[in-house]
């Protein structure tokens, strides 16, 4: 009975992402993700009692992902530099196959300044940005700016400039991933010491991504 109530709830976050990445989150009706998940709007009270809470579980799903993602670079051993990288790469294939990860974004964007949402996406990309930031900083894998917060200006704004660009219309993925790969052949000789931009894999060609995760 459990099991079934989890994938029931999972079923319904996964409607939700796709009705809020589709509509946007103030147009996006309960009865249609209900709907769209194949269940009644009485299943769909039974796991969140509003829209709004709906909504945060879409966010924490994509932190869920995030996360994961995070701890496997970490446990590979992945540098931080590269895992800068690889992180961007990520983004653009979570924003181009994931309705999770488009909608995590989307209800954080039209929801800024309300009680809603809870968990902030932006936030928790830009709070691993500044992370991996840091660590590369503390072993010399970044040469010293004369603007201390540059490298993380920098990379901050390129993290939100990435959601714009993987939801281009008409971009495809191979596409997506030509073009981080170029950002980062542009922007890594301004940020590691002279020599040391050819140590990393701008295009992340051994990143492996998880399929997309059926509801």
């Amino acid at each position: 009975m459990q099991a079934r109530s989890e994938r029931t709830r999972r079923r319904l976050i996964r409607a939700g992402a796709e009705m809020f990445d589709r509509d946007g989150y103030a147009s996006a009706t309960l009865g249609q993700i209900a709907r769209t998940a194949g269940l009644t709007k009485g299943a769909l009270y039974f796991h969140f009692a509003s829209k709004d809470g709906l909504a945060d579980a879409v966010q924490e799903q994509g932190e869920v992902l995030l996360r994961d993602f995070v701890v496997r670079q970490r446990e590979a051993g992945v540098p931080p530099v590269q895992g800068l990288i690889d992180l961007s790469h990520w983004l653009v294939w979570t924003l181009h196959d994931d309705p999770v990860i488009r909608a995590s974004f989307r209800i954080t964007d039209e929801c800024a300044g309300r009680q809603l949402p809870v968990t902030d996406f932006h936030q928790a990309w830009i709070a691993e940005v500044m992370r991996l930031v840091g660590q590369a900083r503390a072993i010399g894998e970044l040469c010293e700016p004369s603007a201390a917060d540059g490298p993380e200006t920098l990379l901050s704004a390129v993290v939100c400039g990435l959601e714009v660009i993987a939801g281009s219309a008409g971009v495809q993925y191979p596409e997506l991933r030509r073009r981080v790969g170029a950002l980062w052949e542009f922007l890594l000789p301004s940020l590691v010491p002279d020599g040391q931009a050819g140590r990393y894999d701008v295009h992340a060609a051994g990143l492996v991504v998880r399929p997309v995760e059926a509801a």
